[in-house]
């Protein structure tokens, strides 16, 4: 089973072509031979044409090709016809999205004024009540049925308008019905996906796309790898596009880094046809993130042939590669179980060095012209005389470094050797610095891809040419990969309609008071939609529950209900404070740029 021609040489996943909306008229084609298509969504009340109206424009400006906006009633939906009215007399012709959840009738409605649907199939026909029940295959095949009959008309809509699906799964929205068998799991989100694109294709509809949304960067990576390689066992004509993101993804650096992790280690691997970056920031900026993104694809894929090897990593479940730990610096330690360790070049350190403190969790760990390591061409053949030798891919090798790393790890595989591993970011200097934007999503692609394949032991940033800002990437990067604890962890959703409070403001409100919590995962979450589910591994919540009220959950349990706005982040951290996660605020540190 294969999500891709090759892990060494990006090829680009061959797919049949989904329109949305009629190409001669503005409308866009996604898959086939196309470029990447970049796409956002709404922050609005889309019962405010106006504004829906000035934000698409917004959207469009600055280059984006396909607007979202919610549609969670049919009063809503109905609505679409005037804002998609409004955006053609005004000759703007993007492709507009409904995003629909819970409620079929509002898809029903939302069809006649959209280029495209899209549905969630974890609550289109269901609702997510976290219920433990054992399903026969009768009982299972009898809900499968129940879902056809509510699906099915949809889908016969769409195809008698010309109009496009998205089926989207979201990790935080499975069904009962999926839990139960499958349980949470990329094999489960593919499966709830391939149910309803089983239903399409009964009635010989074929004009949609899948996307597999997760807050975990490597959940999201692992679950469109076994989509993709399901679909390739399903046959040739199951090459449906694919639409990629990471949900919930925060803003600032944190939301830049978790995208370009899942977004780019995907597109690398020539998965993906269309993306949308989701950010806690007004929407134009998530169109900058994905334009950078695309841009920096080229110098980061392999375009040369290379001998075939047995790749070191299981592409569809995530297991750190066993290695013996080992003295890496003084009495610093890597590999084995310990933490993956930040390394950096001694000019970062002559500069951050002087201003480190005792306690700070953010500093070096070694310097790298200090370390006895192998430097390696992972191209040729090799030999190891010891495997508590520290290795690393040598620079200039002509090889991006997610080919080369992954390479590495496959001779080393086939010498059955367990070295611990130091990855680079970059394999040589760049003629001109990079940006601090560049630098920040290369970094986030090469070390993030492989952190996410379970390679590598130690990390080492060179593209960003700010000692600080390297040094404070390296750990971020870490953060978001899911190997280091260093700070507080949040997962924020990026606003659309159905937001019930400013989540901007909250986010900026709650980062303030809770940002020093080292190792507390909170969950900001503007509706109930993908609330409980994404908020299962966040140890907080806090949900908008109605106007002006505010949810506050342990986990996925709801713990106080209809707190006034105005006390929320207050009371959030007294429930902080209740559970035993509260510490106070150390004084402030700061690292030199």
């Amino acid at each position: 089973m294969r999500y891709c021609r090759s892990p060494w040489r990006h090829e680009k996943r061959v797919t049949r072509e989904v329109r949305v909306g009629d190409p001669a008229q503005g409308g866009v084609i996604v898959g086939g031979a196309q470029p990447i298509v970049t796409q956002s969504m709404l922050t609005c009340d889309t019962m405010d044409t106006g504004e829906c109206v000035r934000q698409t424009l917004d959207l469009v400006a600055v280059g984006c090709q396909i607007v979202r906006i919610t549609a969670p009633t049919v009063r809503d939906a109905a609505n679409l016809q005037h804002i998609v009215a409004e955006l053609r007399a005004r000759g703007c012709m993007v492709p507009i999205v409904a995003d629909i959840h819970f409620k079929p009738e509002a898809a029903m409605e939302a069809a006649n004024w959209v280029e495209m649907v899209r549905i969630n199939p974890g609550n289109y026909a269901d609702s997510k009540k976290f219920a433990v029940k054992e399903y026969t295959d009768e009982a299972y095949a009898a809900e499968l049925y129940r879902i056809s009959e509510k699906f099915a008309p949809l889908v016969q809509k769409l195809k008698a308008l010309g109009r496009a699906l998205r089926i989207g799964t979201n990790h935080g929205s499975l069904s009962d019905r999926i839990m139960n068998r499958y349980g949470d799991s990329p094999r489960g989100m593919v499966e709830s996906a391939m149910e309803f694109a089983r239903i399409c294709r009964k009635h010989e509809f074929h004009n949609f796309k899948f996307s597999m949304k997760s807050s975990n960067p490597k959940v999201m990576i692992a679950c469109y790898r076994l989509l993709a390689a399901r679909l390739a066992q399903e046959g040739d004509d199951w090459n449906y596009p694919l639409h990629l993101g990471v949900t919930e993804a925060g803003d600032g650096e944190d939301g830049r880094i978790k995208s370009a992790i899942g977004i780019g280690s995907l597109l690398c691997d020539g998965l993906g046809d269309t993306i949308r970056v989701s950010l806690t920031e007004d929407s134009p900026r998530e169109i900058a993130v994905c334009n950078d993104l695309l841009g920096q694809l080229p110098a980061m894929v392999n375009s040369k042939a290379l001998a075939p090897l047995e790749p070191s990593f299981d592409p569809y479940s995530f297991e750190r590669r066993a290695t013996p730990e080992i003295e890496l610096a003084g009495a610093t330690r890597c590999g084995g179980e310990v933490p993956v360790r930040v390394v950096v070049p001694r000019a970062v350190f002559d500069k951050v060095a002087p201003r480190i403190r005792p306690g700070d969790d953010v500093r070096p760990e070694a310097v790298y012209e200090d370390l006895n390591i192998a430097e390696l061409d992972p191209r040729e053949d090799f030999s190891i005389s010891c495997e508590r030798q520290l290795v690393t891919v040598k620079d200039d090798v002509g090889l991006p470094p997610i080919t080369a790393f992954r390479l590495l790890a496959a001779r080393l595989k086939r010498l059955g050797s367990n070295n611990p591993i130091l990855l680079k970011d970059a394999l040589g200097f760049e003629p001109v610095p990079l940006s601090p934007e560049a630098a920040l999503l290369r970094a986030a692609v090469n070390l993030g891809a492989l952190l996410a394949d379970g390679i590598g032991d130690a990390i080492l940033v060179r593209g960003e040419s700010g000692a600080g800002q390297s040094l404070r990437l390296a750990y971020n990067i870490l953060q978001a990969a899911g190997c280091r604890s260093f700070k507080t962890d949040y997962v924020a959703c990026p606003s659309c309609g159905r937001t019930l409070f400013n989540l901007q403001t909250v986010t900026a409100s709650i980062k303030a008071r809770t940002e020093h919590l080292k190792g507390v995962k909170i969950a900001i979450m503007g509706c109930i939609v993908n609330g409980p589910g994404e908020m299962a591994d966040a140890d907080f919540g806090y949900v908008g529950g109605a106007p002006g009220k505010i949810n506050l959950y342990v986990g996925k349990q709801p713990i106080k209900f209809n707190i006034p706005e105005a006390e929320a982040v207050e009371r959030l951290v007294d429930l902080i404070r209740e559970h035993g996660k509260w510490v106070d605020r150390e004084p402030a540190q700061s690292v030199p740029a």
